[in-house]
């Protein structure tokens, strides 16, 4: 297709394609993060203009921490660290420190390409940790593990997740039908900071699938139904065809997110992030999914994107 053949020649995009064909995906080695997906020449997720920048942490990598820090402030065993406030509108540190990095391919095929990064010790954050992340096209989707590696001398906390908007083919968003088995949510301040821990209620409700475009969901949901050993997340088209979000047991949270102003084609238009989260916002204060790595202890974890009844 014309778009392959574009991507091919942009140096910070690296192409995927599966053995038969039909699952195309492109890397953005600026963040690491998923640039697009294609099955049967169908987009999965929303992309962006590969010589911009990436709108609305499109496909991005969040870590070491996913979503938002208070204040960019957090404390542990009587040590305060402030962060980056690098969300100054709510006063936050946002979604951790890969997305402006450069990540370096370290293993390649016409399959899968593994990318990786490292971060230092930093204001804030005094750990070194390491991020590699192999994505794999598949039949119908592509599937990304990930191996964090804490190289500091002392445990480091980390948690990860990534912003794919998700979509079916080009039906419009309108017609989409969102489903998250999820029984709490954690509704926020004014900043988008957790106050509280709650059953879902009708207003935020997905467990049976709703319309969700028009809504003013930036919310993050838990204790999530496994399916077979997986938490799976559907967006469904009227015609019946679906992508599923699918994660391993480490994703123990799910934020959804709906805009109405995400840039496609010189255009705004409604997408939908699901964005796969191994803790819940502002975990380095609430410690609510976080994770301490021991010295030279690593962490696998896995998630990816299928087309269903495609």
């Amino acid at each position: 297709m014309t778009r392959t053949r574009e991507v091919r020649q942009t140096a910070h995009l690296v192409h995927l394609a599966s053995p038969d064909g039909r699952s195309h995906a492109t890397v953005d080695l600026r963040g690491g993060g998923l640039h697009s997906l294609e099955v049967d020449g169908e987009p999965l997720v929303h992309t962006y203009d590969a010589d911009g920048p990436v709108p609305y942490c499109a496909g991005s990598l969040l870590f070491p921490w996913p979503n938002r820090v208070r204040g960019g402030h957090w404390a542990h065993d009587g040590i305060e660290h402030q962060l980056e406030v690098d969300e100054p509108e709510l006063g936050n540190a946002n979604h951790g420190f890969v997305r402006e990095a450069t990540f370096q391919v370290t293993s390649r095929s016409a399959r899968n390409v593994t990318v990786a990064t490292v971060v230092e010790p930093r204001p804030g954050y005094p750990f070194e940790v390491a991020l590699s992340t192999t994505y794999t096209a598949q039949e119908a989707g592509v599937r990304v593990d990930h191996t964090i590696c804490n190289l500091s001398p002392a445990p480091a906390p980390v948690a990860l997740g990534a912003h794919p908007y998700v979509r079916v083919g080009t039906v419009p968003a309108d017609e989409l039908r969102l489903a998250v088995l999820a029984d709490r949510h954690l509704p926020v301040d004014a900043a988008l900071i957790p106050v509280r821990d709650e059953p879902v209620d009708a207003s935020v409700d997905l467990r049976d699938g709703r319309l969700v475009a028009g809504s003013d969901l930036n919310t993050c949901y838990h204790d999530l139904t496994a399916q077979d050993g997986e938490h799976r997340h559907y967006l469904a088209a009227p015609d019946g065809r679906a992508v599923e979000v699918w994660t391993d047991r480490s994703f123990g949270h799910v934020q959804v997110y709906v805009t109405d102003r995400f840039p496609q084609q010189g255009q705004r238009t409604t997408a939908i992030a699901v964005e796969p989260m191994t803790a819940a916002p502002d975990a380095l204060n609430s410690g609510r999914g976080l994770r301490w790595l021991a010295a030279g202890q690593s962490w696998d974890l896995s998630w990816g994107l299928r087309a269903l009844a495609w």
